[in-house]
């Protein structure tokens, strides 16, 4: 038997195995059959009985922490999207909820320290898969470890924390452009689809924004509307690959669909209107700015992910994008977003210079919480 140093953590509405890079392989191929193993994929019967995965895209994810080789960020952070029915992890993009738990993983594991007292520690960070720093205020205990009681509370997570607040800080000169075409609004063609209007634009992740009425939804949908109907399903692939084409990421749709299924992730929008949560709570049209759904590993999200949130409010502060078409013509910094189990609110700024947009910087709040400590046991 094996076993393997790990942390099991919620940040935000996601959960992952979390391990220190000391103590994996250094060999990628060794480190991602082993990390499959610890997660049970794949696993033909979607279950993940037969490993920490959760089986659903929000709960099977592992997470790698270093000492950062990254000038002005304490950790290096990699992010992995592991497939739950076939032998993949996708390292392309990087997940936004369990960003908020990479500051208290370093904690616990060591390679930050906080000074002793209550308050909070900004953690700095380097996101590994997209190239991106990411400073972490994260509330403290009396002995300097991260405080998890609090009043924070998420949709999407059952109960309240202390509240982390993520700063997502982009380069004066990044190495991606924020809009991959130069456009804020491109005319997809889609093959067997049709032509779509969408926003396509690398902030957070890389992500595609089209309007929720362009593929017959609404924007109030619940996971069942969405992940029972095949047939939608399949559309959405289709537009999300193709898309992944024109944004430069993959050389055809095959490719995406095949082994780059975690981004770009694909969402729908629609203005603002009333709906009932999943969790069965009223949410009224004046509470919201606009609506959103979100797909993640081919299912739609129990709530919204946290770098869709992120382009999502990046994108709303771009004149005409399709975000923008569907908020309230006076809208601020701030943007609150109506998702399937609630409302979220995310702070976004750009600039534009020489014709030439870039985000600044995003703002967003979670909570996480160490859920297990220990060791990881394979046969």
């Amino acid at each position: 038997m094996t076993k393997i140093p790990a942390l099991y953590l919620r940040g935000g509405t996601s959960k992952g195995v979390f391990f220190n890079a000391a103590d994996l392989p250094a060999d990628a191929a060794q480190r991602d059959a082993l990390l499959l193993r610890v997660i049970g994929s794949p696993d033909p019967y979607g279950k993940h009985s037969d490993g920490m995965g959760g089986a659903t895209s929000s709960t099977s994810k592992v997470v790698i922490l270093a000492p950062s080789r990254q000038a002005g960020c304490a950790v290096d952070y990699l992010f992995g999207a592991v497939a739950i029915d076939a032998p993949l992890i996708d390292w392309s993009g990087n997940c936004g909820n369990l960003s908020a738990a990479v500051g208290p993983a370093a904690l616990y594991m060591g390679l930050v320290r906080a000074p002793d007292g209550a308050g909070t520690h900004a953690v700095t960070i380097w996101q590994q898969n997209i190239g991106q720093k990411i400073i972490a205020h994260v509330p403290l205990t009396s002995d300097g470890l991260p405080c998890e009681i609090g009043v924070f509370q998420e949709d999407g997570v059952a109960f309240s924390g202390g509240e982390i607040v993520l700063e997502f800080v982009e380069s004066a000169t990044p190495t991606t452009a924020l809009l991959p075409t130069g456009n804020i609004v491109d005319l997809l063609d889609v093959p067997g689809v049709g032509q779509i209007e969408a926003t396509l634009l690398t902030a957070g992740n890389p992500s595609i924004f089209i309007h929720a009425a362009a593929i017959g939804m609404s924007g109030r949908e619940r996971q069942s509307e969405v992940n029972d109907n095949a047939q939608l399903l399949q559309r959405c692939e289709a537009i999300r690959a193709h898309a992944a084409v024109i944004m430069g990421l993959v050389p055809d749709a095959e490719t995406a669909t095949r082994e780059r299924p975690a981004t770009p992730k694909l969402a729908w929008v629609a203005p603002a209107a009333g709906y009932v949560s999943s969790a069965g709570v009223s949410v009224a049209a004046e509470q919201i700015d606009v609506l959103g759904r979100i797909l993640s590993m081919g299912k739609l999200h129990h709530a919204f992910t946290g770098t869709g949130s992120i382009a999502l409010a990046v994108a709303a502060a771009l004149p005409g994008s399709v975000v923008a078409q569907n908020l309230p013509s006076l809208v601020s910094q701030q943007v609150r977003l109506g998702h399937v189990s609630g409302r979220l609110a995310i702070g976004a700024t750009v600039v534009q210079e020489q014709g030439v947009w870039r985000m600044d910087k995003a703002i967003l709040s979670r909570s996480a919480r160490l859920l297990m400590s220990g060791w990881v046991h394979l046969p």
